[in-house]
C-alpha cells in the first residue's frame, strides 16, 4: 500500500491483492522504516460504523472505511472513495483511497505486476 502525504492530504493506493487481503481479512498494513530504528506504520481498515476515520498515535496512521462505501468501492467499476475532516482553525484533512493502476510509461525500477490494469492502455 503505497502513502502520499501533500499538505492536509492523505492518500492511500492499494494494489489487486492488497485491494483482495482488504475484502477479506478487513485490514492492510504497511509500513516505511527510518535509519534511526523509527517506523511509521499505517493501516487500512473496516469501519463498523457508516463514517470515515483517520487516527495518527505513536506513529501509527489508522485509516477506517465505512463498511457500505467499503463494500462498494470493492466493485470493479470503483477505482476510489475519500472523505474530509475538519481541522481546527478552519483547515481541512483529504482523504482518498484508491485502486493503484499501472502506468502508462513502464519504470525501470519498479514492479506494477500486481497493480490493476490501467483503463487507459491501449493493450
Amino acid at each position: 500500500m503505497k502513502i502520499r502525504i501533500k499538505d492536509n492530504s492523505l492518500r492511500l493506493r492499494l494494489t489487486q491483492s492488497e485491494v483482495n487481503k482488504f475484502q477479506e481479512v478487513g485490514v492492510v498494513e504497511s509500513s516505511i522504516s527510518f535509519p534511526n530504528g523509527n517506523s511509521l506504520k499505517y493501516f487500512l481498515i473496516w469501519n463498523k460504523t457508516e463514517t470515515f476515520d483517520i487516527d495518527y498515535t505513536a506513529d501509527v496512521i489508522k485509516v477506517s472505511v465505512p463498511f457500505s462505501t467499503g463494500k462498494k468501492w470493492l466493485s470493479p467499476s470503483e477505482v476510489g472513495v475519500s472523505s474530509e475532516f475538519n481541522l481546527e482553525h478552519g483547515q481541512t484533512l483529504k482523504l482518498l483511497i484508491e485502486k493503484d493502476f499501472a502506468c502508462l510509461t513502464a519504470r525501470e525500477d519498479e514492479d506494477e505486476s500486481d497493480n490493476f490494469p490501467n483503463p487507459l492502455s491501449n493493450c
